[in-house]
């Protein structure tokens, strides 16, 4: 008792502490000295060890299947994070037990590449469907509507407005926290350019700049600004969001790229710091025209759900980086996608045939879904998609004149058995709505899609992959939308969807199941 109202005493005094405010640099780069202050270490206070292991996750309630009769209706928002994947990919790699609410099926079927088409017209991707039979339950099919963004040139892409923003907290000491940031950041400024400047913000008790817009071409300095940033104190997350973007728009860029880049485990606790608290000024915020990119960090403490929410209500992506492979991946290879926005507020709706559709379910996306209504609303957000990067969505269908368990109770005075002038030969129509990257107004597209399915074994390597992706998923959340939860069956299948795996993520993929605690 006496040793935890010692803790509790040093912890209410370093809270006082913290709460001092830095002078802000703005001409020349902070000293060591100067960040220090920023930073007030405590290293005599350990975190309580309960607190070490109290990782956060939204809740997800699993989508149902729904019957065109009474919701011929399903409109969406596309997700091209994919944080969730790595994270599972922590867990599995260290023999930890996966928490259910940290599976995403759409950020890990996205996790990976798919050889869609580039786009031909001039809207910013192309659209993508493909009809075959499922394979976790035999009766039913498979949609699979893949988007395939534009890839736009390095030399052609605008110049960029960026402002790191960086949690120094004390949680971040660990080793997989701020010195793997430390490490991973740098890989992103090598691919800066001279057009390109980054200016540094930090956060802990308090937030201050630290380093100014700098040119991209003085790459020594920014790294040198990075090399030179410790851990301790609390977190003032929501003062250094305010902080970033205030910065940000005083060096905003017209028809540029303007962006938050923000490293944190998501552990807030000083000022605005619930999920409720950050959406609301996140809202707030997007309407800047700036754009937030979110790196998660670490394990124990790791707030999943405040990342999430930030990259969802502020036209952001997520990625959780859990090694220096995957911020090669991310912040390197993939720099063009994951920094330059080529549509924003991308959303879909899907109407289906009520005469060839009994049922169908939307795999994942559960935090993405939207009303009707909100399709041709403007005024609502949606997701971004980057240069090169692909989207896919699955809906698992239930045919017309099929039994399953899975249905839902048909109504007599719904039904439509008699309507059959209607175009009986479409499966379904898909709509897109998108803007461009510095627009207000969306642009609309339309696809049919037609009720002809092909044999699993025909399907692409794409189909067969994404669905063995999604099927672990639902396997790792126990979902009670599978009859075979055989490990072998999607061991086999995602083995013969492997193709382009030039860089060995498929197949790491493959491993990742064998090696799952299930």
């Amino acid at each position: 008792m006496k040793k935890t109202f010692l803790v509790l005493s040093i912890f209410v005094l370093s809270f006082t502490a913290c709460k001092q405010s830095p002078d802000m640099m703005t001409e020349e780069m902070a000293s060591e000295a100067e960040i220090n202050n920023l930073m007030i270490n405590n290293p005599e206070i350990e975190t309580p060890e309960e607190n070490r292991s109290e990782e956060s996750y939204a809740e997800i309630e699993e989508n149902k299947f729904e019957t065109p009769n009474t919701k011929p209706l399903s409109t969406f928002s596309i997700d091209v994070d994919n944080a969730s994947y790595t994270n599972i990919r922590r867990f599995i790699n260290n023999g930890q037990e996966i928490p259910k609410d940290a599976v995403r099926l759409e950020e890990m079927i996205n996790y990976f590449s798919y050889s869609y088409p580039q786009p031909k017209d001039n809207h910013p991707f192309s659209i993508n469907t493909e009809y075959s039979e499922c394979p976790w339950n035999s009766n039913h099919k498979l949609l699979k509507i893949g988007l395939q963004g534009k890839k736009m040139d390095k030399n052609n892409l605008p110049p960029s407005n960026i402002v790191f923003l960086i949690d120094v907290s004390g949680s971040m000491e660990e080793e997989n926290k701020l010195p793997l940031l430390k490490e991973s950041m740098k890989i992103l400024v090598k691919e800066l350019r001279p057009q390109d400047k980054v200016s540094m913000v930090v956060y802990a008790g308090a937030a201050g700049m630290i380093l100014p817009p700098t040119s991209g071409n003085e790459k020594n300095k920014i790294m040198n600004a990075l090399d030179k940033l410790t851990a301790g104190g609390s977190t003032a997350g929501g003062e250094g969001i305010e902080l970033a973007y205030k910065i940000a728009e005083e060096n905003f860029i017209k028809e540029g790229n303007n962006r938050i880049v923000l490293a944190t485990d998501g552990d807030f606790n000083v000022g605005a710091s619930t999920d409720k608290e950050m959406e609301h000024l996140i809202e707030r915020k997007r309407k800047t025209g700036i754009f937030l990119t979110c790196l998660g960090y670490g394990m124990g403490n790791y707030k999943d759900s405040k990342m999430e929410t930030l990259a969802n209500k502020g036209n952001g992506n997520y990625a959780y980086i859990d090694n220096m492979q995957e911020a090669t991946r991310f912040l390197g290879k993939e720099f063009n996608g994951s920094m330059f926005t080529i549509a924003k507020d991308v959303k879909i709706q899907i109407e289906f045939n009520p005469n060839q559709i009994q049922s169908y379910r939307l795999i994942g996306y559960e935090n993405r879904k939207l009303n009707n209504e909100d399709f041709k609303n403007d005024a609502i957000d949606a997701g971004e998609l980057g240069s090169g990067h692909t989207v896919t969505a699955l809906y698992e269908i239930i045919p017309t004149g099929v039994e399953s368990s899975y249905s839902p109770t048909q109504l007599k005075y719904t039904s439509k058995e008699g309507s059959q002038n209607l175009i009986s030969k479409e499966l379904a129509t898909i709509k897109f709505r998108y803007k461009r990257p510095d627009g207000e107004k969306s642009i609309e597209m339309i696809q049919t899609v037609s009720n002809l399915s092909k044999p699993l074994k025909i399907s692409s390597s794409d189909f067969k992959f994404a669905s063995s992706v999604a099927w672990f998923g639902m396997k790792l959340r126990d979902s009670k939308y599978i009859e075979n939860k055989q490990t072998e069956d999607i061991i086999a299948l995602a083995n013969k969807g492997i193709h382009n795996d030039l860089e060995g993520y498929k197949t790491e993929f493959i491993r990742l199941i064998k090696s799952a605690k299930l």
